[in-house]
């Protein structure tokens, strides 16, 4: 705990703290609030950068102060009240980042915003807050002329992750081709991808925009009121350039599927309109200054693109001997696999 202090202390004055303790239960960064002398509720958020995931940390911190201070200013010009609790602050350390690196380790801070709350339910009323405040933040960001970096490089593009796909095939390394389960599912991947490369091949050809993203669309990653508001959009690590696609289908991936994203009962997972139109509505306010009408139509292929995405991804991770993502038994990333194809084939069934 005292190495907390000496990390805080880079930031603030040392002696105004009066504790460190831990802050809810992110999977990515290790996460605190900083209590003050005198004051009740937290006053600051302690955070370690999790710099195996994030791994140019200056881009990161850059795009995170390009972007709040974009949207600051425009609340600012707006005469928004409460600015504080709209847009998060990082203060800068003694170095005159917004980062400090200690034993190897990245950690920033930030203000605590008081008062504040996110939930997890996914009802169609919290799609809709999602939606219109997703929408409402790239909206914000339409003129920033301040370049953002692409903090994971190729992370939501399909291309690539058919490529990785391939490459998972062709080495074979720990033998699981050998299942026809396996092999048969590689083939209607691949019956599918033309079709799935579409917001790819629109983007070279000029025709589809990249904007500036979340990339990481949740309901908890948002910020509400004592009256149910939403404040602000938090968790800005993965905003980047990116296709409207991003934080329009990502969202409903896991929104819209009625089972879970690992379900071994396949007759769980459907494909949840209600929520889809919910989320589609406010997304269609937030953006309406800007979406193009060939973004607006291709919204439901980007619903099915992250199931069929999210699929590969799994798949890949299982033929490679499951290297990427944490499994509890041998299948489970081909258990989350078949998962997230039926729930591909819910959503082009439902939408397309």
């Amino acid at each position: 705990m005292n190495a907390l202090f000496t990390i805080a202390g880079h930031f603030i004055d040392p002696n105004t703290i009066e504790n460190i303790e831990p802050l809810g239960n992110g999977l990515i960064n290790d996460t605190y609030k900083i209590m003050v002398k005198g004051e009740d509720n937290p006053k600051y958020v302690l955070q370690r950068i999790n710099n195996a995931v994030f791994t140019n940390v200056e881009m990161l911190q850059n795009n995170i102060e390009a972007v709040t201070g974009h949207i600051r200013k425009k609340y600012e010009n707006q005469d928004v009240k409460d600015i504080h609790r709209r847009v998060l602050h990082f203060l800068n350390a003694d170095t005159g980042k917004t980062y400090v690196v200690e034993d190897g380790k990245y950690w920033r801070v930030m203000d605590f915003i008081a008062d504040s709350y996110t939930y997890d339910a996914v009802t169609p009323e919290y799609a809709y807050y999602a939606g219109r405040s997703f929408g409402d933040f790239e909206s914000l960001l339409i003129d920033l002329e301040e370049p953002i970096g692409e903090i994971i490089p190729d992370f939501h593009n399909i291309e690539f992750r058919l490529k990785q796909l391939e490459d998972a095939v062709a080495d074979d390394r720990v033998g699981q081709m050998r299942e026809v389960e396996v092999q048969k599912f590689v083939d209607k991947i691949r019956e599918k991808a033309e079709q799935m490369c579409l917001g790819e091949r629109l983007y070279r050809e000029g025709k589809l925009p990249k904007r500036i993203c979340h990339c990481d669309t949740k309901v908890n990653n948002m910020l509400f009121d004592n009256d149910g508001n939403v404040l602000c959009i938090i968790d800005l690590d993965t905003v980047m350039p990116s296709f409207v696609f991003s934080d329009f289908g990502d969202f409903l991936r896991s929104a819209a599927n009625t089972g879970d994203e690992d379900d071994p009962d396949l007759d769980h997972i459907h494909f949840n309109m209600e929520i889809y139109e919910a989320f589609e509505k406010g997304y269609l306010e937030g953006t309406a200054s800007f979406l193009t009408p060939l973004e607006k139509e291709l919204l439901p292929y980007a619903a099915t693109l992250f199931p069929y995405m999210q699929a590969v991804r799994f798949l890949t991770d299982y033929i490679n001997g499951n290297t990427y993502y944490k499994i509890r038994y041998a299948t489970h990333n081909l258990v989350r696999a078949r998962a997230q194809w039926r729930l591909f084939e819910e959503a082009e069934k439902a939408l397309l």
